[in-house]
């Protein structure tokens, strides 16, 4: 991407980058920090500036609230020096406060960039998970081996729900036959309502023949 060299946006931030820099060194330069050290000044104050607007941009939720105070941090120190240096403050005699404050920012401006690199979230990759070889779109759904027969699943037969003596008569076999086996302390063929009337006992034709053991087709 070119860079517009007259884009007054681009224009309107030097401007004020050379001018809090300028300005912030003054206020270093007349609270006792001479030489290399005033013009150190400024470059911790705007590069922790630039790093917690970063973080501030990149995170999302709860995560600005720290890149914020760190920010409005930065940007209170470069507002401040711009203002003190417009006659606000007489810096031939600066107040002890304000030695006090320039003294102490390296320190302070170090500790906030600390916090902001350490936490920092890794952007972490997603994974995909792995679905195994997939069949090609409009792929020819496979089909079974000639020689392979489909497998028949046999029904259930219909109940013949019948009552003791109409079950006796229809299995040629007493009818005391029929209510033992399902009557006593181990029945062995179950008992259904009849529908008409809940309290009448019917038992099942086939279950009554397998249980009897009657090899006779139902109504001989």
């Amino acid at each position: 991407m070119r860079i517009n060299l007259r884009d007054p946006l681009l224009i309107q931030a030097v401007i004020a980058a050379a001018l809090s820099f300028a300005h912030i060194h003054d206020i270093a330069e007349a609270a006792g920090q001479g030489g290399w050290k005033a013009w150190a000044y400024p470059v911790s104050v705007d590069l922790l500036l630039v790093m917690a607007w970063k973080q501030v941009r990149e995170a999302d939720g709860a995560g600005k609230k720290a890149p914020r105070v760190w920010f409005y941090t930065s940007l209170a120190a470069s507002m401040s020096a711009n203002i003190a240096t417009a006659g606000v403050l007489d810096l031939e005699h600066p107040p002890t406060a304000l030695r006090v404050l320039v003294a102490g920012w390296p320190v302070l401006a170090f500790f906030g960039g600390s916090l902001l690199v350490h936490s920092r979230k890794p952007h972490t990759p997603v994974e995909v998970a792995d679905a195994g070889p997939q069949e090609p779109a409009g792929g020819a759904v496979a089909e079974p081996a000639e020689d392979e027969e489909p497998e028949t699943v046999k029904a259930a037969p219909a109940r013949v729900l019948l009552s003791y003596r109409e079950c006796a008569d229809a299995l040629g076999v007493a009818v005391e036959t029929v209510r033992g086996a399902a009557n006593g302390d181990n029945p062995r063929i179950h008992k259904y309502p009849a529908p008409e009337n809940p309290r009448l006992v019917r038992v099942d034709l086939n279950e009554a023949r397998r249980v009897i053991n009657v090899k006779r087709p139902v109504g001989a």
